[in-house]
């Protein structure tokens, strides 16, 4: 039992197994021999990997020779293929064809280009759906989501799950040998458009779930308080999915169907790794992830124990003119997720999506920084969706390496670029970045905190965690984005915001960090309810309040056009979103609201604890207000060299040295004060070394 008399439970409903961490097995790709453009100079890790997905269904027979001279002339090494090919594969339940697919990796190992095979289980065909109907996602209203689109499959449906795995097994022992493969590929963005889904299969397995996890419905009462509003159980049959209501839904039940839902993807996962494993244990497995694209369906640190490898798909927004700072923030996380190792990007784009309401085109000189940023920021591999630009389908005004322009188009002569770009870098694979700072995003947190009923509906905690990382990228601070359990020990300073729900091992973890000499900032709305979603009685911030030094006894949320004025020793500003009275018990105030409904009360506040310092932040503050209180935080903490504003600044160490990247997203040259070999153009730099407008420089030192 804990100090608030609730009880942690094993985290998730499946016990035993360690739900969290990186990948347990350290494989990385394992490039065939003759593999095209590896050479004795590669990294540990081979060449990095460049390519995207490839579909050769989509186009005649005729087209493919064209297809893999053009990937040779590119520098292509590695294709995805058979993502959405289950279709062509298995035309009915009795047809088996594969061909075709053996044609075309017979010429892709041919050219010496690696392929890393889908199980080809994104998307079930017309004949599986029609047979059994019922395994279709139904959203929260009732509705029924058909065929037609992709992804048309409840997680839970045993129809869905016994097909897949039939075909999963075909393709491991059909091409468990092929000398072209390099890794398998599980399904393909799992839970993007079916990650929600409240069928009568997700009912039943939704129930099991909860029995597992609770093991009595008085467990699961006092779970769900269910004392409130009459909404007391007396048998698990009448445990239904959060589905629409006449009014809110009861908070932890929507939490648990969370829970559920990404750990119902989470089992279609582990059955196809499974029966990969099984049959080709040296061929390491992923899946690709979306992690902070404006996706939180999946708990994607419970996803990792289980894969060989990290890979992730990252798409910009359009709209967004500072969208490099969110790739930054997309990568570290992706790193955070693989441990801080090397990890793959599986997907991008060359130029414009086709999903937004206007799918901006993509500068040439954007292509080759954004796909440099990721490998500056850990990433052993550059892939695209998709290889050939499609002619019909959804997709067919989404980019792609070849365009339907052709080879005569400044896209596919940036493509080509960059392709010679990763095999100047290829020393570089193996080696890690270099990070002392730590921001802790947890999905539950996330999930839990946007939930109905709560004193603000507009808190949004990707863009409060984005607002915290903008500082710290500002100030070219390389960040491990990290989910809750990982250690902190080897980091000075973590930021923690909006952590609503946080569970007891860590809140002591934080405390243990703190203590330990670092520096500790976490953000009103954290610390106020356990993992059931109850809230931590004696004041706010609940599970924090000795840590930080404060309490607080309500909450008071500003209106969406409202502000607060603060200051105090860390200068003046302006607040927004969030209020409270904060009182100090032993802690320092260094902002103090100067108006508004908590007006004479702390803002901002630092409490030494041992040997470190733990700080609290009341209200969201301004850009102004975030970068007092993150120089304060970094304390000596530093950019791994110093460069004009606009430079992006990241170090990877590896055995064989250093490789300091600085890319300018500025349309003026800039400088960074560093000095060695350029990588990408050979020359010999002495600080400080220009980096051209739009342009990358990547040092050895």
């Amino acid at each position: 039992m804990t100090g608030n008399g609730t009880t942690d439970r094993t985290d998730g409903a499946t016990r035993g197994w360690d739900r969290t961490g990186p990948p347990s097995r350290s494989r990385w790709i394992r490039w065939p021999e003759g593999t095209h453009n590896r050479a004795p100079g590669d990294g540990p890790h081979g060449p990095i990997a460049f390519g995207g997905d490839y579909n050769p269904e989509q186009w005649p027979e005729e087209v493919w020779a064209e297809d893999v001279r053009l990937m040779r002339e590119a520098g292509v090494n590695l294709a995805t293929v058979g993502v959405f090919s289950w279709a062509r594969i298995q035309p009915d339940p009795d047809t088996w064809d594969f061909a075709w697919l053996d044609r075309v990796l017979d010429l892709l190992h041919e050219n010496g280009i690696a392929v890393d095979l889908a199980t080809a289980t994104a998307s079930p065909p017309a004949w599986l759906t029609t047979a059994h109907p019922e395994m279709l996602p139904v959203d929260r209203t009732g509705v029924v989501l058909g065929q037609g689109g992709r992804q048309a499959w409840s997680p839970s449906s045993p129809h869905y799950r016994e097909a897949s795995l039939r075909l999963v097994e075909q393709m491991a022992q059909r091409y468990g040998d092929h000398p072209a493969l390099a890794m398998w590929h599980v399904s393909n963005e799992l839970g993007c458009h079916n990650g929600r889904s409240y069928s009568a299969v997700e009912e039943v397995a939704f129930r099991r779930w909860l029995q597992e996890r609770y093991s009595t419905l008085d467990e699961l009462n006092a779970a769900w308080g269910t004392a409130f509003w009459s909404q007391h159980y007396g048998a698990w049959d009448e445990v239904q999915p959060p589905r629409a209501a006449p009014s809110f839904l009861n908070p932890t039940q929507q939490l648990d169907f969370a829970r559920f839902s990404s750990d119902a993807l989470l089992d279609q996962l582990r059955a196809e790794t499974e029966v990969l494993h099984r049959h080709t244990p040296d061929v390491p497995v992923t899946t690709n992830f979306m992690v902070m694209s404006h996706f939180s369906g999946v708990d994607y640190a419970t996803w990792t124990p289980g894969l060989d490898l990290v890979s992730n798909d990252h798409y910009l927004m359009a709209h967004d003119a500072e969208s490099y700072v969110e790739l930054a923030l997309s990568a570290d996380h992706t790193r955070g997720l693989a441990g801080g190792g090397p990890w793959m990007l599986m997907e991008s784009s060359t130029s414009a999506v086709s999903w937004q309401p206007v799918n901006a085109a993509k500068p040439a000189e954007q292509l080759r920084r954004n796909s440099l940023t990721q490998v500056a920021r850990g990433a052993d591999a550059v892939c695209f969706f998709q290889w050939r630009a499609a002619r019909s389908g959804a997709e067919k005004y989404h980019s792609a390496m070849l365009p339907h322009a052709g080879t005569d188009s400044e896209l596919w002569r940036t493509v080509v670029g960059l392709g010679a770009d990763l095999q100047a870098l290829r020393e570089v694979t193996g080696s890690r970045v270099v990070a002392e700072v730590a921001l802790v995003l947890d999905y539950e947190a996330w999930w839990a905190a946007e939930l109905d009923a709560h004193p603000s509906a507009v808190l949004r905690y990707r863009d409060l965690a984005q607002d915290w990382y903008r500082a710290l990228w500002d100030r070219g601070v390389t960040v491990d984005v990290v989910p809750r359990g990982t250690d902190l020990s080897r980091y000075r300073v973590v930021l923690a915001p909006l952590l609503y729900l946080v569970r007891d091992a860590q809140a002591e973890a934080f405390e243990e960090f703190v203590h330990g000499g670092g520096a500790l900032l976490t953000t009103f709305f954290s610390g106020i309810v356990d993992e059931d979603d109850h809230v931590r009685l004696g004041g706010y911030p609940g599970a924090f309040r000795d840590l930080l030094g404060v309490r607080a006894d309500e909450f008071r949320p500003l209106l969406p056009e409202q502000t607060v004025a603060v200051s105090g020793t860390l200068g003046a500003g302006t607040g927004t979103l969030w209020s409270e009275p904060v009182r100090t018990d032993d802690a320092e105030v260094l902002l103090t609201y100067d108006d508004g409904p908590s007006a004479g009360y702390a803002a901002v506040t630092r409490a030494t604890r041992g040997s470190g310092h733990a700080w609290y932040a009341g209200t969201h503050l301004d850009r102004a207000g975030r970068d007092a209180v993150v120089d304060g935080l970094l304390a000596g903490v530093t950019a791994p060299a110093e460069a004009t504003d606009g430079v992006e600044v990241v170090l990877r160490r590896g055995d064989a040295g250093e490789y300091l990247f600085a890319i300018n997203h500025t349309d003026t040259d800039g400088q960074v004060h560093a000095e060695g070999t350029e990588l990408l153009t050979g020359a010999s730099c002495t600080a400080p070394t220009t980096v051209p407008a739009g342009g990358v420089v990547v040092l050895r030192r």
